[in-house]
């Protein structure tokens, strides 16, 4: 497999040099690890029916492993918002105080759904930094001064203006809101091109997001001049220490695959508590290694 060691002698030194938490890392070749990371038994049986059975030693590609984990989830997760890069969104022209219960169906892969979940809506609100862009690009489809986007599963919302704090950092987003936009029952009239997530500031719970990625940053660390732990990926683990889920998400059940919209799919790790929710990501929802 690419972009790893099969070897248990290499991954005994791996565990006891501490590179790696344990056997059951989630960056780990293990049953236990692919588990913990929120591999699913059916992408499992997947990827061995399309690899087949040879004689001969095969280095398969990592990323056929991935493709059968993104195929499951897709069909099998539920939607769930996140919010991972925070900076605040305040809808001006929302009465301050009032709250609204906004419904989301929990699969839409699904005939049904697979019922729903109810999200509050409030006058603040936390967004990805990301969405945001002072001065915007002409294909930018998500916010910036003049700019509308739709918060997902609630209203059409356009940026007025912003705060910066004094290192020029924007601290705060300032928007109005179409009251008759609204999802599901949307009579403004007016086509947006970007959709964006969310969550309400006030109902916010937070978690602990443990970012993993590939073991080692080249496709075949044992075949490498030198010690293959010279070729260990830096950023095969980001730890976020205070992201912000939904209310829902704070009944995470364990060994269920959840899609944080437009982000990733994750899973509740073991040393999740109900006061410290923990997710793990399984796999992104795109290939980012493709172009490197």
């Amino acid at each position: 497999l690419t972009y790893t060691v099969m070897s248990k002698r290499k991954l005994l030194q791996l565990v006891k040099e501490g590179h790696v938490e344990d056997w059951d890392d989630p960056r780990m070749p293990t049953i236990s690890g692919l588990r913990r990371r929120g591999y699913t038994p059916a992408s499992l049986r997947e990827f061995c029916e399309r690899i087949g059975v040879a004689k001969r030693e095969n280095m398969i590609e990592v990323s056929l492993l991935e493709f059968c984990i993104r195929e499951d989830l897709n069909k099998t997760a539920w939607r769930r918002m996140a919010v991972l890069d925070p900076i605040k969104l305040v809808i001006t022209n929302y009465p301050e105080g009032q709250t609204e219960t906004l419904h989301g169906e929990n699969n839409p892969e699904v005939e049904g759904g697979e019922g729903s979940r109810d999200i509050p809506f409030s006058r603040e609100l936390w967004i990805e930094r990301e969405d945001f862009m002072e001065e915007p690009p002409k294909k930018f489809f998500r916010l910036g001064v003049g700019l509308s986007v739709r918060l997902k599963h609630a209203y059409i919302i356009k940026c007025e203006s912003f705060v910066k704090d004094a290192d020029g950092n924007v601290t705060e987003i300032h928007c109005t809101y179409l009251p008759e936009s609204k999802s599901g029952s949307d009579t403004s009239g007016v086509n947006v091109k970007g959709t964006i997530h969310w969550v309400s500031i006030p109902h916010a719970k937070t978690a602990e997001v443990r970012l993993y990625d590939r073991l080692f940053r080249v496709e075949d660390p044992s075949n490498e001049d030198g010690d293959f732990k010279d070729y260990i990926n830096p950023d095969s683990l980001k730890v976020l220490p205070a992201a912000y889920i939904e209310p829902d998400l704070a009944n995470a059940i364990p060994g269920k695959g959840y899609q944080f919209i437009r982000k990733a799919y994750f899973t509740l790790d073991k040393y999740s508590t109900a006061d410290k929710p923990v997710f793990n990501r399984t796999v992104t929802l795109k290939d980012g290694w493709v172009k490197k």
